[in-house]
This record gives C-alpha cells, structure tokens and sequence, in this order.
C-alpha cells in the first residue's frame, strides 16, 4: 500500500480512490458489497456527488459502522447558498454521518470566492464553522476556472480529468496544485472507458506524485484490478509503458472524453457516447454497440442541427457536429461490414 497527504489537509489516504458515481447502476446490496469490500482491500478514499442520484444513499448503507475508517468526499452543483445547504443536508443525511471530509464544487461555469453574490463560498465557510465540512474544495472540466482555483488560494484540493492520455495543459494543473499544496484528485483516470487496461492506468497514476485517481467501479472484476495494485503496487514496467505508448499514438488529437457536459441534445442525439463511437469499436469491440439501439441512437445524427450548442459546452472546445459526422460515418461502414 501506499499512502500519502492529500495537499495541505492533513488526510492521509490510499494513493488510489473509490470514484462511486458507477454504482447507481447496481443494486444497494452489490454496491455495499464493492464498497466494503474496497474498505477491506486498503481504500478509503470515497468520492460521489448529491447530482448521483442514490450513490450517496448506498455509501450510508455501506459504511454503517465504519465511518471512522473511510474518508468521503461528496459534491454540489448548486449555484448559491440556499440551495447548496439543501445539498448539504441532503448528502450529511444520506451519507449517515455528521460531516464531510471533502466537500467540493461540482463543475460551476464560475470559481465561487467570498463574497460573491452566488454566496457559495460563504456558506460552506459557515458549514465548515459548524463542523459539518471539513474541506472546501473544486471540481471542474474548464481550464479556465481550474486555473483561477488554483490561484485563488481558496481550496484544499482540485478534482479534474486526467489520464496518461492527457495533455500539458493538465500537467501544469498538477504542478500548481502541488505548488499551492492543493490536493490533486483524478477524474476520468480511464479516459472514460477509453483505457481498457487498468494496471496499465494504474502504474502511470503511480509515478504521478500527490495526484489520486478516484477509479470508477461497477464490477468487482473492475475492483479487483485496482486491489491487487493497492497489495503489490504497479510498477511502470515495459509492457505497461508500451501500451501507454500505444494507445498515446492512437488516440492523439482531438476526441470526445465522454463527458456528458455537451447535453441535453436539442435532438436528443446522445453526443457523449455517439460522438466517440468509432473509437468505442475499436477499443471495446462489444456487439451491444451495433445492436438495434444504438443504431437508432446513431441514426439521430442525420437531424443535427448543427446548432453549435454542443460545441459552445465542450470543455475541451471540440468541434462536436464535426465528430458526431465522422463517427457516423464510421459506424455505417462498420454495420455495412457486417451484412
């Protein structure tokens, strides 16, 4: 195991985290299951939002007991006061506890200081007086707001995407943070399914100093990797370098991380998953991607608008009417293949 201080806070954790969004889609029981397990295998670092529908209310049942062994992390996208204390209260009461370790700013257009007239930052300051957060923190996709975060002095860790795919721009982020003695917490340590092998992502975050990929898990196969890392490490070894090599030359450029921050679709095309599609093929060749729904959720390319909505959202400033063409086009010589 390794363990290490998340930036200033005075927390030391297990190096790799929990990231909970993933178990909404399983049972309350096989979430427990996973969760404590995890407990078990040496994480303690959790990470979920008020926005996951009822990943907060599983993680109370989970950690019923336990709550001194794990550290939890949740979030609000509220965007002002009285609304983020309702979040607030939400999550404490879900989460079965009395406070919360790490309670972050979910991906605001905006960097929330004192004062501001949104009262965000005021009103965690007053939650934080009252025991009930024990760390003010950020998370976020745009730069931009990242980079004020960082230099605002405001905040005990930063949580952005960032995987051996990523580039400089995101390693200067890691580098302020460490400068500021912010914590850096790694969202999208798999590219958003686009990594397919795990030791490998988890040997690069090993050489990434005070950076904690929280690793989206629904399956205990998914699990188990990550555990057997946390008992015997993950080393950087050639094979693991050559496939970091690898999928870096192929998936250089532009190309959707999946995010979702690009919807709704005025057509209801569901761009974060349509618009990496072809990449998704090739990297995770399963035949439910070619099955009758996602034929048809492909075929809704054909009513874009070409609004430019998706576009004007990408956080990373993808032409996104241009990718959903491309991997339309794609996706038709695919099926055409088949027959």
């Amino acid at each position: 195991m390794k363990r290490i201080q998340l930036g200033s806070t005075g927390i030391e954790i297990e190096k790799n985290g929990f990231g909970c969004l993933p178990i909404q889609r399983i049972s309350r029981d096989d979430a427990a299951y996973l969760l404590r397990k995890a407990v078990d295998g040496g994480i303690d670092y959790f990470d979920t939002a008020r926005g996951y529908t009822d990943s907060e209310e599983k993680m109370g049942y989970a950690f019923a007991g336990i709550r001194d062994k794990v550290v939890l992390a949740t979030k609000s996208h509220a965007q002002d006061a009285k609304e983020m204390r309702a979040h607030l209260e939400t999550s404490l009461r879900m989460l079965r506890t009395d406070y919360v370790d790490v309670y972050q700013f979910h991906n605001l257009p905006f960097c929330p200081k004192p004062g501001g007239a949104d009262g965000l930052y005021d009103e965690a300051l007053k939650a934080k007086r009252e025991g009930k957060i024990r760390h003010i923190s950020i998370t976020n996709h745009r730069l931009a707001v990242a980079r004020e975060a960082i230099a605002s002095g405001l905040y005990a860790t930063l949580q952005f995407p960032f995987s051996y795919l990523s580039g400089e721009q995101e390693r200067e982020l890691i580098e302020g943070c460490r400068a500021a003695g912010m914590g850096f917490i790694a969202m999208k340590g798999m590219a958003g399914g686009l990594i397919r092998d795990g030791y490998a992502a988890a040997a690069f975050m090993e050489t990434q100093e005070g950076v904690v990929p929280i690793w989206g898990v629904q399956h205990e196969w998914e699990l188990d990797q990550f555990l057997d890392c946390v008992k015997n490490g993950a080393a950087l070894t050639d094979e693991r370098r050559a496939t970091i090599e690898r999928d870096c030359a192929e998936l250089s450029g532009d190309f959707c991380r999946g995010c979702g921050y690009c919807m709704p679709c005025p057509q209801g095309i569901e761009i974060n998953q349509c618009a990496r599609m072809a990449l998704m093929l090739r990297r995770a060749p399963e035949a439910s991607w070619l099955d009758e729904h996602w034929q048809a959720e492909m075929k809704k390319i054909e009513t874009c608008l070409r609004c430019g909505k998706c576009a004007s959202k990408c956080p990373y400033g993808l032409d996104t009417p241009r990718l959903l063409q491309e991997n339309y086009a794609d996706y038709q010589k695919v099926l055409a293949a088949r027959k």
